[in-house]
């Protein structure tokens, strides 16, 4: 086989392989998330309530980051699994400005269900889970975080 068919082949093979990794669902907006928008990014996923006390307080450093933090998605999941307009309007009655998964991404990246409120994962741009924070969480301190995994 020559080299340039060899290449050919390979190519081939990532964008089938690239097209078929499962989408994240959609936002509570009703927007579509795809795995093409978050792929190569840091993520920080944060599961909140509406009955939780800590979450309510830490949606405003969560927001800061989201509209300030270039290369980091923020993205929440409800703990109650809310979907729909109920999700929406939970979202918009908190006051959250970042994109709210209706599908729990814990199964595509092997989470646990916690125990606690609010939890919050950093995942590197690789797609691997680097760091659970558990308890109410500020921008400062997640930016502390971010800078020593990401070596900087």
């Amino acid at each position: 086989m020559t080299k340039s068919i060899a290449s050919s082949l390979l190519l081939f093979a990532c964008l089938v392989l690239s097209a078929c990794e499962k989408e994240w669902g959609v936002d509570q907006h009703g927007r579509e998330i795809t795995a093409t928008q978050l792929q190569g990014q840091w993520l920080l996923i944060n599961y909140w309530a509406e009955w939780c006390g800590p979450c309510r307080t830490e949606i405003p450093e969560l927001n800061a980051l989201a509209e300030a933090e270039p290369g980091l998605e923020v993205l929440g999941v409800n703990f109650d699994e809310l979907r729909g307009e109920e999700l929406a309007q939970a979202a918009e009655a908190l006051g959250i400005r970042f994109r709210v998964l209706s599908d729990d991404p814990a199964e595509r990246l092997q989470l646990p269900r916690s125990q606690v409120l609010p939890v919050t994962y950093l995942v590197d741009d690789k797609g691997v889970v680097r760091e659970r924070l558990v308890g109410e969480q500020t921008a400062d301190g997640i930016l502390a975080h971010l800078a020593r995994l990401r070596g900087d």
